[in-house]
């Protein structure tokens, strides 16, 4: 499998603290050179245009990430796509679009983000959403219990992470899970945090039928205050929770007796925010053209760093890292992120014990995760074991 050595493309990250090895990239992964390059761009023109700056960051610069985002994932339309600073308002504009005058009736995972997981059970307390939870675990099983409790029917929203964050597992094809929901009024949304610019997606044959939501602090590699939401056609045309972006066009226009939105993904913008994101991600996706490199790549090179640190992982017999310990299996081409997640009860202090090393990991609960991102080297992973050897035999 092909290894990617692009340090060079790194190299402000990586001297910043060049003894740090970075396994923590299913979270916050190293930003190449271009977006340093790119923030500065983000100030100049601020400097250059001041307030004018809008005409360029809506009529240009976000057009651009449109198509970028809409490329990755085979999107017919770059026009559905919205963007905010973070996942969290995109999700409370979706439950702002089901009738306020009846509990909003959901399905949904065990493993889903924090984003959602707060949110809805906060809901759920005052009697305005119900959730049907379906255990993601055993993840063989998943994707077929998840499409035989969708088949019910009777739900307003579906939702589901294209990869959990607690196992690296996916979910399954989404053409499945949209084809298994049997109302079309029902919003499907597919959480892409774990899956977009980490594995390859083609959204094209439910463009017309699925949310999709990500952003760019993970893999798109971009930091934070950059997400976005693919929004199919005709779902949600008129959010409760709206911003003045919404109707950016029309802001001379005298108002209405009904507040008006666009039919685009705009419907579903919120207001003023820090654009910065927006220059970073660009800036990334120009780069990734300017080396050729597709996320096909960027999950092949995460593979084979995973298949080297495994391999290595088996000669040191550590008790709680083997293979027998991985939540999701991996090899034998099965389906899974970019990342590992190994259960065992010590996996806090797993990590404490790595991070005085300068080994960058993270845990969940009973989960030890270790992400490995387009900026990770062979190298990289032969170091971190060899200090993990070191810092585990010890504790």
């Amino acid at each position: 499998m092909p290894v990617l050595d692009l340090r060079t493309d790194f190299s402000r990250f990586r001297a910043a603290n060049p003894r740090r090895i970075n396994l923590a990239a299913h979270s916050h992964h190293d930003w190449p050179d271009v977006t340093f390059e790119a923030q500065m761009r983000c100030w100049e023109d601020a400097a250059r245009l001041a307030g004018d700056k809008w005409g360029f960051v809506l009529g240009e610069l976000m057009p651009s990430l449109q198509r970028g985002i809409a490329a990755i994932l085979n999107l017919p339309d770059p026009s559905t796509i919205a963007i905010a600073t973070n996942t969290h308002e995109f999700l409370r504009r979706i439950l702002s679009c089901f009738p306020a005058s009846r509990t909003v009736r959901i399905l949904s995972t065990d493993a889903e983000f924090h984003t959602f997981r707060r949110q809805v059970a906060r809901l759920e307390e005052d009697g305005m959403a119900t959730c049907t939870y379906v255990a993601a675990e055993p993840a063989a099983t998943f994707s077929a219990r998840f499409q035989e409790a969708a088949d019910k029917g009777g739900y307003d929203l579906v939702f589901v992470s294209q990869v959990f964050f607690t196992s690296s597992a996916t979910s399954g094809p989404v053409e499945d899970l949209a084809a298994a929901v049997p109302d079309s009024e029902t919003f499907v949304v597919i959480d892409g945090y774990h899956g977009f610019m980490a594995r390859p997606t083609d959204l094209s044959k439910v463009a017309a039928r699925v949310f999709y939501m990500a952003g760019g602090y993970k893999y798109a590699m971009a930091g934070e205050g950059v997400c976005f939401l693919h929004c199919p056609p005709g779902y949600g045309p008129r959010p409760r929770d709206t911003g003045w972006f919404a109707e950016f066009g029309a802001l001379a226009a005298a108002p209405g007796k009904t507040v008006g939105y666009p039919t685009s993904g705009s419907r579903f913008l919120g207001a003023t925010f820090d654009p910065v994101g927006i220059y970073r991600l660009c800036a990334v996706f120009s780069w990734m053209a300017a080396k050729r490199l597709g996320i096909e790549d960027v999950h092949a090179h995460a593979r084979a760093l995973m298949v080297h640190f495994l391999m290595r992982l088996d000669r040191l017999s550590f008790k709680d890292l083997t293979r027998a310990g991985l939540v999701t299996p991996f090899g034998n081409g099965a389906a899974h992120g970019n990342f590992l997640s190994f259960r065992t009860p010590h996996a806090g202090a797993i990590e404490a014990a790595l991070a005085a090393a300068d080994v960058h990991a993270d845990h969940r609960g009973d989960r030890m995760r270790f992400g490995f991102g387009v900026a990770t080297t062979l190298e990289d992973v032969d170091v971190a074991v060899e200090r993990m050897a070191e810092v585990l035999a010890r504790s």
